[in-house]
Order: C-alpha cells, then structure tokens, then sequence
C-alpha cells in the first residue's frame, strides 16, 4: 500500500519536472521581447489612446518612436513636456515643434452668412455635405455649423456658437480629430502663436461671397498691397499666408472685411 503511495508521487513529481521543463522551454521559445526603450517611452506618454498621433494607441506610437518610425513629439496630447521625457529617454536632442491647434477657418456664423432655405433634417455635416448647396447657408464654403467636429473631440475643445464651430485653443491638444471630420476642410492646424489667420475658406468670386456672407474673403487684394514682406498673397479669390509672413497685422488692419482674425 505504501509502495504504490510513494510510486504515485514519484510518478507525479516526474510528470510535474517534464510538463515545467516543457512550459519553460514554450514560453522561452514564444514570448515576445518587448524593448526596454519601448516600455520606458510608453510610460512617458499620456495613455489617452485618442489615435491622434496617427498610430494604434499609446502602445503603438512607443513602439514606433523606439524603431525610429516616429519623432519624439509625435503626441499631440503630451506636447512639449512629454516630448522632452521621451527625448530624454533615447538620450537626444531634438528642436521640438511648435505647438499646433486646431482653427476653423470661416467666421460665416448665423448672423452672417445669407441662408438659401431652412434645413430641418440630421444635424450632422457629415450627412448635410451630400445635400443641395451642401448645407442651407449661401456660401457653399462655409462652415456648416452641425457639430461633427464637436462629436469627435475627446477634450472639449471645439464647441458650436451661432451656427459656426470656434475652438478653445487653450484645450486643444492639436490631434486633428476635427481636421479629418470636417467635410468642408475649413478645419487646419496652426501655430498656436499665430496671432492673425486668413479667417475665411470661400473660393467664390468677390460679388458672389459679398451676396452669402458679410465677413468672408471678397479678393480685394488689400492685404496683399498692404504687406511690405510679400507675406500674403490673393489666390483663387482667396487670401493666402505664407512662410513669409511675420505676423505683424497690418493686413488685419486694412482688411476692409475684416476677414483676417
């Protein structure tokens, strides 16, 4: 009786050495090696996993970043001060950008901008852009004003004021959430010190924009006259800025629209 005890254990102790022996050598033969970098640049990161950094979460921008497939300022949300952590881990140095927000280029609010008819249907500028005149205000540029943008920003940065979208700079952490939902495109990033931006998408004819719209871009071309840097310019009956441009406002000031915000 004791003898068929002690070899029942003897018999178990066996199978239990060969089944760790196998489990040991699986999981050495499988497990994933996860960088050291990796896992310290994941920490620095905010864990917000909003997709606004163009990759699959926090997990997959650290991954990135430690390849090289990625800058270390690559988190919206993190901005400088998460980058400097992350740049501090690889041990570099890096001129960091400057810091981008999210800016509705249109001031067309309900005050301003003429309607064509009274819309009463999906309050979605997804669904309205598919409808005639993509919407019921005049100019077929303008913000739609039905809150798409508001639906998809995860940190209350951009909200709808009569009739038009205005984003709290202040709040946005530049993920371009709002830039990619905007059928009309008049959401970009800029500088957040920019202190003058062409406020105005609309590509129409003066005479055509000055009928829909009392603040919209009329291709007067009195910015560009006014500027003394080549820094704006009139395109396509829109005024432009680039590089040139050292925000000095005095394009602000002749606009006679007041376009330029």
């Amino acid at each position: 009786m004791i003898l068929n005890i002690l070899i029942t254990v003897l018999l178990l102790a066996i199978l239990g050495l060969i089944l760790g022996i196998f489990l040991g050598f699986v999981s050495e033969k499988f497990k994933v090696h996860i960088d050291e970098k990796e896992l310290k640049i994941r920490e620095c990161l905010p864990g917000n996993n909003c997709g606004g950094c163009g990759y699959p979460g926090c997990d997959g921008l650290a991954k990135a970043i430690s390849l090289g497939e990625a800058e270390v300022d690559a988190c919206p949300v993190g901005g400088e001060s998460v980058a400097k952590k992350i740049a501090l881990v690889l041990g570099v140095e890096k001129q960091l950008a400057n810091r981008k927000v999210a800016f509705v280029h249109c001031l067309g609010g309900c005050d301003k901008t003429k309607k064509v008819y009274n819309y009463f249907g999906l309050r979605d500028c997804l669904s309205i852009s598919t409808i005639p005149n993509k919407g019921e205000k005049g100019c077929t540029y303008a913000c739609m004003g039905y809150g798409s943008c508001v639906k998809v920003c995860k940190f209350d940065a951009i909200h709808i004021i009569e009739g038009k979208a205005f984003v709290d700079k202040e709040k946005c952490t530049g993920c371009s959430a709002c830039v990619r939902i905007c059928p009309m495109n008049v959401i970009k990033l800029v500088d957040y010190n920019k202190k003058h931006i062409v406020a105005c998408s609309s590509k129409n004819k003066g005479v055509v924009t000055n009928k829909v719209c009392t603040v919209g871009c009329i291709a007067c071309k009195m910015c560009e006259k006014t500027c003394k840097v080549d820094g704006i310019s009139v395109n396509d009956y829109l005024a432009t800025m680039n590089e040139k441009c050292i925000d000095c406002g005095d394009c602000a000031l002749k606009c006679p629209r007041k376009t330029i915000t």
